[in-house]
Order: structure tokens, then sequence, then C-alpha cells
């Protein structure tokens, strides 16, 4: 009887330890043509939001990450951005992004004088962030809040955004030139094993960690690459995408890319805050040197499709087929 227990023992704890068999994600198909685009001064966004003008935009004031990244696959150049960070990214400007003017304050309480003082003829910003900055900047400016949660959304706000400023043409290229691009990497990653490799893309902080989960832009990215085993947690923008370590180790990710949220020199970044906590340890991506450390402002920040295509190629180089 001993013996017929200790093996009962033995079983439930292999199948409370052993992570359930999931399937390889299959390859869904990228369409690699845009369809005609034409300039229009009032457009209906992805989220259904209006936005009219009185003449096609010229002047573009970036208060997020995908106005820099839109305004650049166009051709432009920002009247003035708060991310100095991501539009000197080789992704977008590079080097000739430190010519573009900064937007002073912090983020989601920028200087609106200096806002006004650029003279734009539009200000993109984040919905829930800067909507209480609205009715100063009207006054001067439409207020266009923005933030896909697809890819294809992305593809959305480029076209809008390419209508209103007239440059039809530069959005279609653009368009093309990442549905083929993305096409490609899906071929690729569901052609040579890639796409059953489980893959994670948290943040945060040890008290809090955030997962980038299906529901967010980057986790739905990610998960029509790879294996992505990470869905919203409810409806609670608050609890939705909190995972504990013991979640994350149940899910048993094989590589895990982290943008570390870093305010000063002396922070240290979130996979080395984890580095001697015992749980983390026993996570595969952790034991095979497969947590990756990635530019937190083009993997967090970064939601156009210049950013996205260099997400994927930085994903594709890391993640092992």
């Amino acid at each position: 009887m001993r013996t017929l227990a200790l093996l009962a023992a033995a079983g439930l704890l292999a199948a409370c330890s052993t992570a359930p068999a999931e399937e390889t994600p299959q390859a869904t198909p990228v369409v690699r043509t845009a369809a005609p685009l034409a300039a229009a001064l009032s457009i209906t966004d992805p989220h259904g939001q209006n936005v009219t003008l009185a003449e096609p935009a010229e002047r573009i004031v970036c208060l997020n990450g995908l106005c820099d990244d839109l305004v650049t696959d166009l051709g432009l150049t920002p009247a003035g951005t708060s991310n100095p960070t991501l539009i000197t990214h080789p992704a977008l400007l590079g080097d000739a992004g430190k010519a573009v003017p900064v937007v002073p304050g912090t983020f989601g309480s920028e200087d609106v004088e200096a806002i006004a003082g650029l003279k734009p003829d539009l200000v993109i910003g984040l919905p829930g962030v800067h909507d209480a900055l609205r009715p100063a900047i009207e006054k001067f400016a439409p207020l266009w809040t923005a933030e896909p949660a697809t890819w294809e959304e992305s593809v959305g706000y480029l076209r809008a955004l390419g209508a209103l400023t007239g440059r039809t043409d530069q959005a279609v290229r653009a368009e093309e030139r990442f549905r083929g691009h993305f096409a490609d990497a899906v071929a690729k990653t569901h052609g040579n094993g890639q796409s059953a490799r489980k893959v994670l893309l948290m943040y945060g902080s040890v008290d809090s960690i955030g997962v980038d989960t299906t529901s967010s832009l980057k986790g739905h990215l990610l998960g029509l690459l790879f294996a992505y085993p990470f869905p919203a947690k409810g409806t609670d923008a608050d609890t939705a995408s909190s995972y504990s370590i013991e979640e994350l180790l149940a899910k048993q990710p094989d590589v895990i890319f982290v943008y570390s949220l870093l305010f000063s020199s002396d922070d240290r970044t979130l996979s080395s805050q984890l580095a001697e906590n015992p749980v983390w340890q026993q996570i595969p991506a952790v034991q095979r040197q497969g947590v990756h450390e990635m530019h937190a402002k083009l993997w967090g920040a970064g939601r156009g499709l210049r950013s996205l295509s260099a997400v994927v190629d930085e994903a594709l180089a890391k993640v092992p087929a």
C-alpha cells in the first residue's frame, strides 16, 4: 500500500509540474498588397475616432511612439517629439533624429506652451494619457489620440495619416514594404520550426511584472510568429497584463524578451533584479540563457511599421529554430 501511495504521489507531482501540451500555431496568411489610398482632410481611424483638418498636415508634433514612426514612414520629420530615444533609433531617423526638437515635460504632462511654439498642424498623443491636455492643445491644433492593438491597426493609422498629409504614395509603399517583410517572417518561422518555440515579452518590476499579452500590439505580433501562450487575464486594465513568476514558470517559455523601464543610470534591468529568484531560475528560457534585454523604447513604445519590422527582425535572430 505504501508503494502504491508513493507512486500515486509521484504521478500527481509530475502531472502538476508538467505544462499541458499546446498546439503549434497555424500560419496566418499575410496579404502583401495594399489597397489604393486617396488624400482626405477628414478620416475615421481604426478605433472610430474622426479627425478633420482645414488643410493637409505638414507640421506634426509627436507625443507617442506611433506618431514618430508614421511621420518617418511618410518621408516627413516630426516638428517636435517627446520620444527622442525612439526617433534616433536606426529603425527610424537614426542620427538625423537628433535635430528634431524635444518637447519638454513628463509623459502625459508635456509643456503645452512649448508644443504651441512649434506651430503644429496636428498633435498626436496616446489615449488615456494625453486626453487631459486636449482643451489646451486644441486652442491651436487638433489633438489625435491613437493606439493600435494589432499590426493591422498600425497599418490603418499609417493610411489615415497618409491621407491627412496627402502623402498617399508614401503610405502605400510603406504598407506594402511592411506587409512583404512580415509575410516572409511568418513563412520563415512556420517553415523552420521557430513557430513551435514559446516566447514571452515582459516589462515592469519584481513587484509588478507586466506581460505584453495577446491582446496587446507586440503580443499579438509575436503570437503570429511563435507560440505565445499569454492571454490577457480579464478586462480590468490594472490586472489584465499582470503575471506572477509562478505563472510565467507554468507557461514554460523558451525565450523571454524584456524591456526594462529604467529611470536613472543606477536602475537595474528587470532580468538582473530577478536573477536570484529561485522560481525564475527554473524557467527554461532562464536555464538556457534565452533571456534578452531589448531596446526599451523600440519594444515598449514603438507602435508603427518601422518599429514592428525591427522587432520582428530582432526576435527572429534570437529565437532558435
